[in-house]
């Protein structure tokens, strides 16, 4: 016989039920960026998903509340930047609501295609987007990668339990 693990209580289905699941999901963090027209948007995201080699595709969630979603929305390039475990102050100003994402604590030039690309990030990639796939209250943004640098030094930044952290060994 085979033992079972002890489940808890199940849960009917709920935004509550699947924000507490990915509350215990660790994922990697990064700052989606796009030149909007009254100046550059971002913010950030723990949907990072790889999907295709050949072409290089990846994809990202993004609310259609989010206060980045109409730059996100008509952005023809956006820039992705994988953060490292020293920039947690960096990742809490992306996802904070009202921040002034762009200010004086942020360092960053205008990249390839005029997206912002952010300094001292573990690697960073300027994309075009090839659609947005409407999914509930989010879209899901494809985007084949134009160019990057991937050699930025540092270990990785994760979010776990609704904080940042760095990877241990």
């Amino acid at each position: 016989m085979t033992a079972t693990p002890e489940l808890g209580t199940p849960r009917l289905a709920s935004p509550d039920l699947l924000r507490s699941v990915f509350r215990r999901h660790a994922a990697g963090v990064a700052v989606i960026t796009a030149r909007g027209d009254a100046g550059p948007v971002g913010f950030t995201a723990t949907s990072l998903t790889s999907v295709s080699a050949e072409p290089p595709l990846l994809s990202f969630g993004i609310g259609t509340g989010a206060s980045s979603w109409p730059a996100v929305s008509e952005s023809e390039h956006v820039g992705v930047h994988i953060l490292g475990e020293h920039q947690q102050d960096l990742a809490a100003t992306f996802a904070r609501s009202g921040a002034d994402r762009f200010g004086a604590a942020t360092v960053w030039g205008e990249g390839p295609e005029g997206v912002p690309v952010l300094d001292d990030v573990l690697a960073w990639l300027v994309c075009r987007v090839v659609t947005r796939v409407p999914a509930g209250d989010h879209r899901i943004v494809l985007a084949e990668v134009v160019l990057g640098d991937p050699t930025g030094p540092g270990r990785p930044l994760l979010y776990h339990q609704g904080r940042f952290h760095g990877l241990s060994d």
